[in-house]
């Protein structure tokens, strides 16, 4: 796990946490990921540890996936609905994605945090910079994959997408990726459970303001944007 920024991130936890007098104030964190890099299942599993955090479901334009429902996974809209919402200043944030429109709901994200529910949003960096202005406590977490050959593999082996597709995906990757350093924390999901540990640690930490340290792993973002 890779921690940016850790002193400011962990200083607004305990800030957060001494101002909330007997429960501390809830937290909205940022999950931001390339396409195969495990972000969706390391979120769910979480969620399953942890019933102090929930997800903001957010809002696309994009066709639904088989096993896939509707306001579980995402509101399914049509572009017409999507504009609409983007006019009235309703989401938070939003963001074009594989030629898709995606956006979260301010409303949704602000009755949350007001319950004393932490938030996790499940979006990418350019949806993070937005939200990052707004609401700047926010904590923001980057998923890696451990190798460039490891998220091909991954990709392929999901059996949805075409060589042609996969190719696109591995160099959205790479753009995605590139904005790593916007982050307060990387995990790299090598092996599942380690990484759903070291995500389930960063929560821990900026709820309580203990520290944490690791290196960069310079060699794996090297091979990762080559």
């Amino acid at each position: 796990m890779i921690c940016y920024n850790l002193l400011e991130c962990c200083a607004k936890s305990k800030r957060n946490h001494i101002s909330g007098s007997k429960m501390a104030q809830a937290k909205l964190y940022i999950i931001s990921a390339p396409s195969g890099a495990g972000k969706t299942s390391l979120v769910k599993a979480l969620l399953d540890k942890d019933a102090g955090v929930s997800v903001s479901v957010s809002h696309t334009t994009r066709a639904m996936r088989p096993g896939e429902i509707d306001g579980v996974n995402y509101h399914f809209i049509d572009a017409a609905t999507y504009d609409d919402m983007v006019r009235r200043g309703e989401f938070l944030e939003h963001a074009d994605v594989f030629d898709h429109h995606y956006g979260t709901a301010a409303s949704a994200v602000t009755q949350q945090l007001a319950g004393g529910q932490d938030v996790i949003l499940e979006i990418d960096w350019q949806g993070a910079r937005q939200v990052r202005l707004q609401m700047p406590d926010s904590i923001s977490i980057f998923i890696l994959p451990p190798s460039r050959a490891a998220l091909r593999e991954r990709l392929a082996g999901r059996g949805q997408d075409s060589e042609a597709t996969i190719e696109r995906r591995m160099r959205d990757a790479a753009s995605e990726i590139s904005h790593y350093d916007e982050y307060d924390y990387l995990v790299v999901n090598d092996d599942f459970e380690t990484a759903l540990a070291e995500l389930a640690n960063i929560i821990k930490a900026c709820r309580t303001g203990e520290p944490l340290r690791t290196a960069v792993p310079a060699a794996l973002i090297a091979d990762l944007l080559d």
